[in-house]
């Protein structure tokens, strides 16, 4: 199938991260405490023996695994689209996905907003596959290397979340496994700048990130690349600049 613009996908992560900041701000924080090495005292540490400095290597191989796991993910749904090529290759097909992609957005901006809840459902849905993934945490052991929170970051970013989900559905639509993962790469790293912070001032950006008015805003946004989307799917947007907003197929493609 056609390639998937990645700048919204990117727009997509940055602004939906503040969802990040409720759902997974707690475990980023309490990670990036974690000891340095093995041998120092037990997780978590104090925070006035934590400096920036010696948290970020925890925060940024945390967030590699989280985003790798995202890839991987993307990759299994464009893959799976991709061995129905044949059916892909329909138009009507195709136009049924970007209409379906951008309806997630909407849901998703709807969501960030508190306004309707409808992906709670998915995240439901995304439990049964946590309850096998979830016991493999305990394995990985206390996160008190580098090498421990890759591995924690990809198991995480396995816990059943409608944000990730609908960017899956965009991932789908590529119908190619590098494809897939191209659009959860840029979209994983839209929101590695607030997770990042989160690890690094934790209390202080969860604060930022439980204002409604932060919420209300990013959703606004979210929301508003959905339904330029739908436009642009119902052919009523014209080829300018402001396709590179939408979810359609890339210029070219």
């Amino acid at each position: 199938m056609a390639g998937i613009n990645l700048f919204p996908m990117f727009m997509v992560g940055l602004l939906g991260s503040v969802h990040c900041g409720a759902m997974c701000g707690g475990i980023v924080s309490a990670l990036s405490l974690a000891p340095a090495r093995a041998g120092t005292p037990a997780f978590p540490v104090p925070v006035r023996t934590v400096t920036l400095q010696s948290s970020l290597p925890n925060v940024f191989a945390y967030n590699a695994g989280r985003i790798g796991s995202y890839m991987i993910a993307g990759a299994l749904a464009g893959g799976a689209a991709g061995s129905a090529r044949a059916l892909a290759g329909l138009p009507a097909l195709q136009a049924g996905g970007f209409w379906l992609a951008n309806l997630m957005l909407v849901a998703l901006g709807l969501y960030l907003m508190d306004a309707w809840r409808g992906l709670a459902w998915l995240e439901q849905g995304g439990r049964a596959l946590w309850r096998h993934v979830q016991p493999l945490m305990r394995r990985v052991g206390p996160p008190d290397t580098p090498a421990k929170m890759l591995a924690t970051g990809f198991l995480w970013g396995w816990l059943p979340c409608g944000m990730v989900y609908s960017a899956l559905v965009t991932a789908m639509l590529t119908g190619s496994g590098t494809a897939g993962a191209s659009v959860m790469l840029a979209f994983g790293l839209g929101t590695l700048p607030m997770l990042v912070a989160l690890g690094a001032a934790g209390a202080q950006v969860r604060a930022f990130l439980a204002r409604r008015a932060v919420r209300v805003a990013s959703g606004v946004v979210v929301l508003g690349f959905g339904v330029l989307g739908l436009v642009r799917a119902a052919g009523g947007l014209p080829q300018s600049w402001l396709h590179t907003l939408c979810i359609t197929p890339g210029v070219g493609a």
